[in-house]
């Protein structure tokens, strides 16, 4: 008995080796890589060497100049805050009937929902921009929230759901019992049971949105650009740009990511937001 299990357990210790190494390998070029970034960000120049052969943070004041960043990170804000409010003012209340209500075609319901979330942007993002081009939408400040709010909505419904179900029943039903009347027990019984619930699909909204580059790239103006398409354009449309400005400007859009994802972490644990997939599983 005890020779399988030295052999099943040599087994095991090379595989875990080569897994952990693999991990090891792909965590130090993602820092190497976001390191290599943020130095250049502050290089005066660097050819040739291990660092550059002076610092300077002259080059974030040029990408907040040459840019426009201020006008670009108003309009992120504005654009992510739009979405979160209406996401949340519409997502809400259809968790709250897909968690407590039995329909038929509900499962056909959650899967349409999952399907703005799993698949590429992209996909139906071409067809969106068509639409929002053809109602002449595209190219403003509203058609960007449009766009944004199609995989911001079933995402908001797809988080929500867990918490609602999480409540009891009997919650709502001692509500009733004293005269509440539905939208009394809502807003008044379960709306702050919800409240980590829902700063969890706000903030978690807010760094899909300020991260959704494809959506708002096809969609977009001159003056309704969020950062991520900001700094793509920088990058890549034709012209001569220091690229140390370019780096400063991806140094913000990172730390602004971070900070919206650390604080999202905060207030959610992500496996709740699959918990519901179970329901749609086959038997």
């Amino acid at each position: 008995m005890t020779v399988p299990t030295l052999r099943s357990g040599g087994w095991r210790r090379p595989y875990a080796w080569i897994v952990w190494g693999g991990v090891a390998f792909f965590l130090v070029n993602l820092a190497a890589l976001i390191l290599s970034v943020v130095v250049d960000s502050f290089a005066v120049s660097w050819f040739g060497t291990w660092l550059p052969s002076a610092f300077t943070t002259r080059w974030y004041a040029d990408a907040w100049q040459e840019f426009g960043l201020s006008d670009v990170l108003q309009v992120t804000l504005l654009v992510a805050l739009a979405v979160v409010g209406l996401a949340l003012l519409l997502g809400v209340p259809a968790a709250y009937a897909l968690a407590r209500r039995d329909f038929a075609g509900k499962r056909l319901v959650t899967l349409l929902l999952l399907l703005p979330v799993l698949l590429p942007p992209i996909t139906y993002g071409i067809p969106l921009a068509t639409v929002l081009y053809k109602f002449q939408l595209a190219g403003t400040m509203s058609g960007v929230i449009a766009a944004n709010l199609v995989p911001a909505l079933p995402f908001v419904v797809l988080v929500m759901t867990p918490f609602i179900e999480q409540i009891d029943t009997n919650v709502e039903s001692a509500a009733r019992m004293c005269g509440a009347r539905t939208r009394q027990v809502f807003t008044r019984v379960l709306v702050p049971l919800l409240v980590p619930g829902i700063l969890a699909a706000g903030i978690l909204v807010l760094v899909r949105t300020v991260a959704m580059f494809e959506l708002t790239f096809l969609v977009s103006g001159p003056d309704s650009q969020t950062l991520i398409v900001a700094l793509y354009s920088a990058a890549f449309t034709p012209g001569i740009r220091a690229a140390q400005a370019i780096d400063a400007m991806a140094v913000v859009y990172t730390l602004l990511s971070s900070a919206l994802l650390v604080l999202a972490l905060m207030f959610v644990n992500p496996t709740q937001i699959v918990a519901q997939v179970k329901e749609v599983a086959p038997e």
